[in-house]
């Protein structure tokens, strides 16, 4: 996604509008949700000469894919992100605004005339995803012991015993067992 920006050159205040639909580069997206490779990007972008470089503004708009954390049932859904990002020109010493040099590395440049779009995108439509996708907001999920749907079942549960207390519930069924009846104590006070 390199686009040429020697139209809008060194002149502050020079501008130009970016409305294309280009095809979606790979690793849009996390393990559970993203955008697929190939699928169709409609970029509005704004590209503005300033001072210090090449000021790219604007929205993306992608058709989201993936599956919900809590059931697994496919997702999809339509997003708009917005895009702001400044490439500084080559030879523009950045280090005069004052950042430190880590900022200096992370910082985007117009190079030959050029800049590439592609890792803008990538950051701001992964940052835009959910952290946990769910396909609604009260999904139940599915059982953790047998996988069964929830939310077709919801009074589903599973008795579960701690293993650590399994020795002792046995003493506690002996105990009973050993214990006298209330008839049997009974008998035993009248003799």
């Amino acid at each position: 996604m390199i686009i040429g920006v020697k139209d809008v050159g060194r002149s502050p205040g020079s501008m130009r509008t970016l409305n294309e639909h280009v095809p979606t580069p790979k690793d849009f997206g996390v393990a559970l949700i993203g955008v697929e490779e190939g699928s169709d990007m409609e970029l509005e972008l704004r590209l503005e000469s300033v001072h210090e470089g090449v000021l790219v503004s604007g929205t993306a708009s992608v058709t989201v894919t993936g599956e919900c954390g809590r059931c697994l049932d496919p997702i999809a859904y339509e997003q708009a992100v917005r895009v702001q990002e400044l490439f500084y020109f080559e030879g523009f010493d950045s280090q005069d605004q004052g950042p430190d040099d880590e900022e200096a590395e992370e910082q985007r440049r117009v190079e030959h005339d050029s800049i590439d779009l592609e890792p803008v995108l990538r950051d701001a439509v992964v940052t835009a995803l959910p952290f946990q996708p769910v396909c609604r907001e009260d999904c139940q999920g599915l059982c953790p012991e047998c996988g069964m749907r929830l939310e077709e079942d919801p009074g589903h549960h599973h008795e579960v015993l701690d293993p650590r207390w399994a020795a002792l519930a046995g003493l506690a069924g002996t105990v009973a067992d050993k214990a006298p009846t209330s008839t049997e104590s009974d008998e035993r006070e009248e003799s």
